[in-house]
């Protein structure tokens, strides 16, 4: 029965994936801990294994074919991913446990509160030039140091590091939110949580059968998750994006607060 739960789990948390191109673990990780009984270094254990195959490619091909996803950006940031999933992951084992979750859930309130534009008000406005919405080149070095900051986050609180990587895209690179979840989705296809989850394992946190069950019913999800982030307007997709990350991070501040 447990088995069975995991699987169509797994398949919600790969449709939410496909849309939000976040890897699934920002609603994975709390729900293992919630409705499965893990305590949360397992859980994130479970997430990241769970990720590491590429349970997100028939969402990628949906985005690439829609030509939403940049695949030189993506793929320094995946290097970056990997370089910071070792720091992550050293950090979370060596961490307190409460702190680790209050930690998480107060940098997902920020994100929540960010994209509903609440500190927008505590900052002075400018004249906004319409040329600034316009998707420009950067350096590569940023989009290196993207995926390490997310690679980091990611092993700290077992997420594939969309959620870190989503707004940055938006916010700084100024991408139309389906082009960074997609892009956001393809740097996560490479196992850049490896270093991670192999610490995890090493720490006695991982169960092989738990993550497996989960990446199959991601792969399916994935899939039509990223059918229905193509059909979304830019406008909506933000909005429903915002939305979401209020709620888990509202829950997560509710229980270990």
């Amino acid at each position: 029965m447990l088995e069975i739960g995991l699987l169509f789990f797994g398949i919600v948390v790969g449709i939410l994936s496909g849309i939000f191109g976040i890897g699934g673990g920002i609603v994975l990780v709390p729900s293992l801990i919630v409705i499965f009984g893990m305590d949360i270094l397992d859980a994130n254990a479970t997430s990241l294994a769970a990720m590491l195959l590429p349970v997100g490619i028939l969402g990628v091909i949906s985005y690439y074919k829609a030509g939403y996803i940049k695949v030189r950006e993506a793929l320094w940031m995946a290097l970056g991913l990997f370089m910071g999933s070792f720091v992550g992951g050293e950090l979370a084992v060596n961490i307190n446990e409460r702190l680790l979750a209050m930690l998480y859930a107060g940098i997902l309130l920020y994100i929540a509160l960010s994209y509903f534009g609440v500190f927008s008000y505590f900052i002075k406005k400018k004249e906004q030039n319409p040329l600034e919405t316009i998707n420009v080149s950067k350096p590569i070095w940023m989009f290196l140091l993207v995926g390490i900051g997310a690679g980091i986050f990611a092993g700290l609180f077992g997420k594939g590091g969309g959620i870190v990587i989503v707004p940055l895209l938006i916010s700084i690179f100024k991408y139309d939110p389906k082009q960074a979840a997609a892009t956001s989705l393809a740097a996560l296809q490479l196992p850049v949580g490896l270093p991670s989850v192999i610490i995890y394992a090493n720490s006695g946190h991982l169960n092989l059968a738990f993550a497996g069950l989960l990446a199959l019913g991601i792969l399916a999800g994935a899939f039509f998750g990223s059918k229905l982030g193509v059909k979304l307007p830019s406008a909506i997709f933000k909005k429903v994006f915002s939305v979401f990350l209020l709620i888990v991070a509202v829950y997560m501040v509710s229980k270990y607060i």
